[in-house]
């Protein structure tokens, strides 16, 4: 995803830090987000990203970042040592996220996760008419090439967690201009929304 097509979602990501807050960015890729939050927020913030070339432009950046697999947990990590874990646009490519969800929820006070929404009205379209996997902003990738191995829809995350006594805060859903927030309004952000943001917390 590009710079410009992220606007948003960064500036939702960013309203929903405080200041100075202890952040922890997971697959922060090359740190665009992070830096935003260290400029805007002035957090002290580390990222962790799979990637080394995306480590080190991360680094070139002045940023704190190591190099890790969240499929492999956060054992590094004490329990609630950060204020807010964030994993941005990042949950659909864990190749185990109840997993990587757990262990942002055990080193972090508060969680904010985002992903495509698999169910976004134009996704359905492309599937119905063209009977190929979907391409699209957030979602940009061949079938062959895809690092998206657990593709979701805003009501799969709202009934996950549900039955794991995680606690949704907050819920945000966004096309490419606006934002729109309110649980009662999930069934059809589900149809109309290309992305959703989430807090969560343990119950």
């Amino acid at each position: 995803m590009t710079t410009k097509e992220f606007n948003l979602n960064y500036k939702i990501v960013c309203s929903l830090i405080p200041k100075k807050a202890r952040i922890l960015d997971l697959g922060c890729a090359d740190g665009k987000l992070l830096k935003i939050l260290k400029n805007e927020k002035n957090i002290d913030g580390l990222g962790v990203e799979i990637s080394q070339d995306s480590v080190l432009k991360a680094l070139q950046k002045g940023l704190n970042i190591v190099q890790g697999d969240l499929d492999k947990g956060l054992g590094e990590f004490q329990n609630s040592s950060f204020d807010y874990a964030i994993l941005n646009q990042t949950l659909q490519s864990t190749k185990n996220p109840e997993f990587v969800l757990y262990e942002m929820l055990r080193v972090a006070k508060k969680c904010i996760v985002s992903f495509p929404n698999f169910a976004y009205w134009k996704v359905r379209l492309y599937l119905f008419f063209k009977g190929k996997m979907p391409k699209s902003n957030v979602l940009p990738y061949e079938w062959y090439d895809t690092p998206n191995v657990h593709l979701l829809t805003i009501s799969d995350f709202f009934e996950f967690c549900y039955k794991r006594n995680i606690k949704i805060e907050k819920s945000i859903y966004l096309t490419k201009k606006k934002a729109r927030s309110g649980f009662l309004i999930k069934n059809i952000a589900n149809f109309f929304s290309e992305e959703a943001i989430f807090v969560i917390t343990k119950l």
